[in-house]
């Protein structure tokens, strides 16, 4: 696949409505079809909803040699919402020399990258792509990969090139997060009868713990770590009445907070405070937590390999990637095209110099893990 490929194969990407809620069904044939020549392997799932979501898998061995232990390259099908978009978020324009469009840069057009990568690679270097969806809500398709595939445990990469935009800056770690859902539950009723009980009364007494929490994680420089840039963990909540009115006594009131945090800090204690919480004011508590968060030394190998390439030194970021659960197969080190300040904007696009820019890069780093076999 030529590099000129890369732009078409990167808008009809952006052109395939996959955000996180809809079936990412017709974005995946879309990139199977881009693998002439590699084994497949496709990973069916049914999300939290029912909606049916896909995540694959491609590995290319060479015809003698050895076929394990190479580079796999990582990227995701999914999206944010359109939220704040006023302009069509899948036309998958070219203009000004960038691509425009809900997910261009975060990640339809690093992966397109991925993918003319690794077909740019001579016959006789073992490649392997971990192709997943559910990114920007669960990292279920990256979980599922690395506990059930049998293709990449069989590819057994030696390292992960996880393709987010970082503007080629290598990234050696970053946070991971917790999902934590609490409930309060009230009993409906017009709100002038006396009848009902609100559920935000039983909320507010969590609310305001988790704000203790927040400013403890903020403000104690016990909680902090300096090697991230802010050095503190994040703790967002959000509450949702589910569309009660003002006039109705609440029903249901939930609390949402996501925590992240990155791997010197311990998130049981502040785990064990949310659980006592819930308790206390009698609220229904879930926490989902992703994988521990990926994070390489400076100067581990793989780190080194990917500065000396780029001409950069590794960094570490305060966002979340799949890494977190990919980490389970091999290394993982975050490199890719565009700029993370462009990502889940309303006027989302990728510099088509960098999309291609990108290709060498990868293809040499594939060349360079093989080579260290």
């Amino acid at each position: 696949m030529p590099h000129t490929d890369v732009v078409q194969l990167a808008a009809d990407l952006v052109r395939i409505d996959s955000r996180s809620f809809v079936s990412n069904l017709p974005v995946a044939d879309r990139i199977e079809a881009a693998l002439p020549g590699f084994e497949i392997e496709r990973l069916d799932y049914l999300d939290a909803a029912g909606v049916a979501k896909r995540a694959l898998v491609a590995h290319r061995a060479p015809a003698f040699g050895t076929s394990t232990g190479g580079l796999a390259f990582s990227g995701h099908m999914d999206t944010v919402p359109d939220t704040g978009w006023t302009s069509d978020p899948w036309d998958g324009r070219l203009a000004g020399g960038r691509l425009h469009g809900l997910g261009s840069t975060d990640m339809k057009g690093p992966l397109a990258a991925c993918i003319v990568a690794a077909h740019t690679l001579s016959a006789d270097i073992p490649v392997t792509l971990l192709i997943t969806t559910d990114e920007e809500t669960t990292k279920a398709g990256a979980r599922l990969i690395a506990a059930k595939s049998i293709l990449a445990r069989r590819a057994a990469p030696a390292a992960i090139l996880v393709a987010e935009p970082t503007v080629m800056t290598p990234v050696r770690g970053h946070r991971s997060s917790i999902a934590i859902t609490a409930v309060a539950t009230g009993i409906q009723a017009h709100s002038s009868t006396g009848k009902g009980r609100n559920a935000n009364w039983d909320l507010l007494g969590f609310a305001t713990d988790m704000k203790a929490i927040f400013e403890m994680l903020r403000h104690d420089p016990a909680w902090h770590d300096t090697d991230y840039d802010p050095p503190f963990s994040d703790f967002n909540l959000t509450i949702d009445n589910h569309g009660a009115p003002v006039n109705m006594s609440v029903p249901r009131a939930t609390a949402r907070v996501k925590f992240r945090y990155s791997a010197k800090i311990d998130p049981e204690p502040v785990m064990a405070r949310v659980r006592a919480s819930a308790a206390r004011h009698g609220l229904a508590l879930d926490a989902v937590p992703e994988g521990p968060p990926p994070e390489l030394p400076s100067n581990h190998p793989l780190i080194r390999l990917v500065s000396s390439e780029t001409g950069r030194a590794a960094i570490t970021a305060p966002f979340g990637t799949d890494a977190s659960e990919l980490n389970a197969i091999a290394p993982c080190v975050i490199v890719g095209p565009g700029d993370i300040s462009q990502a889940h904007c309303p006027a989302e696009s990728l510099a088509l110099a960098e999309l291609h820019a990108a290709i060498p890069t990868f293809v040499r780093l594939a060349e360079r893990v093989a080579r260290s076999r």
